[in-house]
C-alpha cells in the first residue's frame, strides 16, 4: 500500500511538472509582444487584430512610446519585435550586440512624413529649405510667407521618436528645433494640436493624415502612395519591425502575415504605403 502510494506521489508529481513545462511553452509559443514608433502603431494594432482573429490560441499585445522605446526594449528583452519608423543606430546596435542581441530590421511598409497645418491657414506648399527655417526659428511669422499675419506655433516629435530622427535628418540636417517648439510624445497629439491651433505647422505619417489638417506640398510634391513609392516625394522612409535575429516561430509567422497580400491590405487601409501595388 505504502509503495503503491509513493508511486502515485510519484507521478503526481511528474505530471505537474510536466504540464508547468508545458504551458510555459505553450504561454511563449502562443504570444507576440511588440511596441515602439507610434507611426507603425496603426498598422502593428490593425494586423494583431485580424491576426488573432486568425488564430484564437494566439495573444498578440502592441503598445507605442517611441521608435528609441521599442529598440531599447528590444535589446532589453521585453519585447518580441521592436516597432520603429527609423533605422537602427549604431550606438543601438552596438549596445544590442554587446547583450548578445542581433537586431534585424523587417520593413513592412513605405510612409511618408507629411507636413501639416491648420486647415485654415492659406498656404499650400513649402520647400525643405524654409521648412527648416521656420524650425529653427528664422521665420516666426506666416506673413513671411505669404500667409496671414500671425506667429508660427511649431509642433514637432519628442527625440525619443523615429519620426523626429528622419524629421531631423532629411529637413533640420543638424541643426536644432526652436526652443519654444512643442515637442509632443506621438503622431496622434501632433495631428490633435495643429488641427485645434490655427497657427500650427507640424509633420505626422501618412496614417494620421485627417480632415483636422491639411497636408503641404514639400518641393511641389504632395505625399501620397505613389510619390513616396517612387521616391519623388523627398520626406519618405520605410517603416520597421525590428526582431532578434531573422523572425522565427510564432513571431515569423506574424510577420509573414503582415507581409502578405492581406497584411499590406491592411497597411494600405491604416493610411501607409504597401511594399509593392
Amino acid at each position: 500500500m505504502k509503495k503503491s502510494l509513493n508511486a502515485i506521489v510519484k507521478v503526481s508529481v511528474l505530471v505537474g511538472l510536466v504540464l508547468m513545462s508545458s504551458s510555459a511553452l505553450f504561454g511563449a509559443k502562443n504570444s507576440v509582444t511588440m511596441g515602439g514608433s507610434t507611426t507603425v502603431l496603426p498598422v502593428a494594432q490593425k494586423a494583431a487584430e485580424t491576426f488573432m482573429d486568425m488564430h484564437n490560441e494566439i495573444n498578440v499585445s502592441v503598445r507605442g512610446g517611441g521608435s528609441g522605446v521599442g529598440i531599447a526594449s528590444l535589446i532589453a528583452g521585453s519585447v518580441d519585435i521592436g516597432n520603429s519608423s527609423r533605422a537602427i543606430k549604431d550606438k543601438e546596435l552596438k549596445a544590442a550586440r554587446e547583450k548578445g542581441k542581433n537586431p534585424v530590421g523587417n520593413t513592412v511598409a513605405l510612409d511618408g512624413i507629411a507636413i501639416v497645418v491648420n486647415p485654415k491657414n492659406s498656404l499650400t506648399e513649402l520647400d525643405i529649405v524654409t521648412l527648416k527655417n521656420i524650425y529653427t526659428g528664422k521665420v516666426s511669422n506666416w506673413k513671411a510667407l505669404g500667409g496671414p499675419d500671425q506667429t508660427i506655433v511649431v509642433v514637432s516629435r519628442d527625440v525619443a521618436s523615429g519620426t523626429y530622427e528622419v524629421f531631423g535628418e532629411k529637413v533640420l540636417k543638424g541643426s536644432k528645433v526652436r526652443e519654444d517648439a512643442l515637442m509632443l510624445a506621438s503622431n496622434k497629439a501632433v495631428a490633435t494640436t495643429v488641427a485645434e491651433t490655427p497657427g500650427a505647422i507640424g509633420y505626422v505619417g501618412l496614417g494620421f493624415l485627417s480632415e483636422g489638417v491639411k497636408a503641404l506640398k514639400i518641393e511641389g510634391v504632395m505625399p501620397s502612395e505613389k510619390t513616396v513609392r517612387d521616391g519623388e516625394y523627398k520626406l519618405a522612409r520605410p517603416l520597421y519591425m525590428y526582431t532578434n535575429g531573422a523572425p522565427k516561430g510564432i513571431v515569423k509567422e506574424f510577420i509573414d502575415f503582415i507581409l502578405s497580400p492581406d497584411g499590406q491590405k491592411l497597411v494600405k487601409e491604416t493610411g501607409y504605403v504597401p511594399l509593392v501595388e
